[in-house]
């Protein structure tokens, strides 16, 4: 049996066979990566954020730096020039950075799904989340982490530049998420205070340094055009609007229909801002409701019909938030949620409101549409 052994370890097919594994494996390990992901990991060691105290606009990649003596050094002070930002109208040629924000109560699969196929490069936007917590916010927060996970481990070109989540630092005023307990007129004016303080949390400690646009997506939308931000930023306005409808079965017309859904972007009327004079001054004028009926111009209702131009543009006195994208310094300059009643208006509402008292023009475009889910 020795002898055996020893004339298998001596075998000439042994050798060559343990040459050739051992020459493969030094092939391997000398081969340059592929150019794509080359290039694609140092742009992202490029646009990664200088230190960790940076806003995240960007990703940050974690370097220990010491000083001579062994000591940890202290975070460098940086200086940022916000006067090299652009927001254009040729968003993608000039590389500008997207932050999409979201208050998020229930996570909707849709919603990821259609953020996923975004065409505009996922190394440019970065995303930020608010949940309350509550159960069913720990539940959406769960179900976000395992589509963050999935989607960040992929292929590079899909992953984000940046995701923060925040948690809120304040009970929700309503416990139930149904559509219809939420859009009852006697919970519109706290729910929608809490809102306002939601998306400020939000807003005021992701924009980081980078920014270039904020796009407000509800977590609730779950289709929009691939090149949505291309879309909204080629219009160059600081704040626009698109148009939310709904898709239903029409058990009538055996067939899939749209119908309005967002009645928040709207022109005002003289019978609005009467009544806006008659109101003490904590109440609110709310879109929508048969009990206060304001007259007002509702863009769910000023499409063309067949003949959509999605390029259409139309000014606004009110936003809805479904999909509402705005240039970062029209929030630099402070705009932003009132989450107490201004000019008797709240949240995205009180949000244009205050856009127009800042002397920027709100828009929106009446063809050009977003699908919200329908519950």
């Amino acid at each position: 049996m020795a002898v055996a052994r020893s004339m298998r370890r001596t075998s000439p097919i042994s050798l060559v066979l343990a040459a050739l594994l051992a020459f493969g494996f030094i092939c391997f390990l000398l081969s340059p990566s592929s150019p794509s992901s080359a290039v694609s990991s140092r742009q992202r060691q490029q646009d990664a954020a200088e230190h960790p105290l940076s806003p995240p606009t960007k990703p940050f990649f974690k370097s220990q730096q010491f000083r001579s003596d062994g000591v940890q050094a202290a975070p460098p002070v940086v200086h940022y020039n916000l006067n090299t930002l652009t927001s254009t109208s040729d968003s993608l040629a000039n590389n500008e950075r997207i932050l999409i924000l979201t208050p998020l109560s229930r996570f909707f699969h849709g919603y990821w799904d259609n953020l996923v196929k975004l065409s505009y490069p996922h190394e440019l936007i970065s995303l930020g989340f608010i949940v309350p917590k509550t159960k069913d916010g720990n539940a959406a927060v769960a179900a976000l982490e395992k589509a963050i996970k999935q989607t960040q481990n992929g292929p590079i070109d899909t992953r984000f530049a940046s995701i923060s989540i925040l948690r809120q630092d304040f009970e929700p005023p309503l416990t139930s998420q149904d559509e219809q307990v939420r859009h009852q007129l006697g919970n519109q004016k706290i729910r929608r205070e809490s809102m306002s303080r939601a998306r400020n949390s939000l807003v005021f400690t992701t924009l980081g340094p980078s920014t270039e646009w904020v796009l407000w997506l509800d977590a609730d939308i779950v289709e929009t055009p691939p090149t949505l931000i291309q879309d909204l930023t080629s219009h160059d306005r600081p704040v626009i609007v698109p148009n939310c409808m709904q898709r239903y079965y029409d058990t009538n017309e055996k067939r899939w229909m749209i119908r309005p859904y967002d009645f928040n972007s709207w022109i005002d009327s003289p019978t609005a801002q009467q009544l806006a004079e008659s109101m003490g001054p904590d109440e609110i004028l709310l879109e929508g409701y048969a009990e206060l009926a304001t007259y007002r111009g509702l863009m769910a209702y000023l499409t063309n019909g067949e003949n959509l131009d999605p390029r259409r543009v139309i000014p606004l006195d009110g936003v809805g938030g479904t999909a509402l994208m705005v240039k970062a310094e029209v929030h630099r300059d402070g705009a932003m949620f009132p989450a107490f009643p201004f000019y008797h208006l709240v949240e995205t509402e009180g949000f244009a409101k205050m856009v127009k008292r800042l002397g920027y023009g709100v828009f929106g475009l009446p063809d050009y549409f977003v699908y919200h889910y329908n519950e």
